[in-house]
């Protein structure tokens, strides 16, 4: 699993006396403590400061989904929340979603229903369908659907990608994600 950088800010963000607060927060279980900018994104902050680079940014404006992480547990667009907003939160990326050594049970069924093309929105699918799964959502819920509309794909009918939802949601057996290795 990528660990966040234990030393964050290697790139300076804002003016000289742009107003700066102290983020405490536990990204991918490591406790991470920063003066950040009082207006930097959430999604900069992982990628830039801390290295954390699988979540992308395609819209910023947190339509597309692909910036999608976990904030205490619930999904959340890292491009329309600043940093300072997520103050004493528990934050997951992919990167922590990983399985040791190997795929987590969500990758493993992306990959077999062939539902990547690019990869570029594969994250915020990824980590959407996990948080799903661990709360042992009903593959034919309506839930399904809402919490997956503001994902975009550009490559792909969406076929192969609904067929590894409904897969992943099927192995649920009403304790949370099952198959993790």
């Amino acid at each position: 699993m990528t660990q966040p950088d234990a030393t964050p800010h290697k790139k300076e963000w804002g003016d000289p006396g742009e107003p700066r607060t102290r983020l405490r927060v536990s990204v991918n279980g490591k406790e991470v403590c920063a003066d950040v900018p009082d207006r930097l994104l959430l999604s900069d902050f992982l990628r830039d400061d801390l290295g954390l680079t699988a979540l992308k940014v395609g819209c910023g404006e947190g339509a597309c989904g692909a910036c999608t992480i976990l904030i205490d547990g619930e999904p959340a667009r890292s491009c329309t929340q600043l940093a300072v907003q997520t103050e004493g939160a528990e934050i997951v990326t992919l990167e922590g979603m990983n399985a040791a050594g190997g795929l987590n049970r969500v990758q493993q069924l992306f990959q077999q229903h062939h539902a990547l093309q690019c990869g570029y929105c594969t994250p915020g699918w990824l980590i959407t369908v996990y948080s799903m799964m661990r709360r042992s959502v009903c593959p034919d819920s309506e839930e399904v659907g809402r919490h997956l509309s503001g994902h975009v794909c550009r490559c792909t009918g969406y076929r192969n990608i609904w067929a590894a939802v409904r897969h992943a949601l099927s192995e649920t057996d009403g304790s949370g994600v099952t198959g993790e290795q």
